[in-house]
């Protein structure tokens, strides 16, 4: 599978996924949220994808927050599963009440 160039990584980002960062090879991204519960749905939301996609995130919970961390592992960078994962996350992550 194709790895990307920090470049079109860093295009594709301010195009497609904007909240996100990238930092050490990965994508990174805290999603807030107004509870516990919302964080677990999210959370359970995303697995479900991740397994179809046969993708999984690094991520970590605490109360209301989602820390994620994206990186194609046996490719050694970003591929595009990277960038897929990403986009369904925000979806996910807009059906969610957003904080004030």
């Amino acid at each position: 599978m194709k790895t990307f160039s920090e470049e079109e990584i860093l295009d594709y980002r301010e195009l497609h996924i904007k909240n996100w960062k990238f930092e050490n090879n990965s994508l990174k991204r805290d999603f807030k949220f107004r509870s516990f519960v919302d964080a677990f749905s999210f959370m359970t939301a995303v697995a479900l994808e991740a397994e179809k996609m046969n993708h999984h995130p690094d991520w970590s919970n605490g109360y209301n927050r989602v820390s994620v961390s994206i990186t194609n592992h046996s490719a050694g960078g970003i591929t595009q599963l990277d960038f897929d994962l990403a986009e369904k996350m925000d979806r996910i992550f807009n059906n969610f009440p957003q904080l004030a």
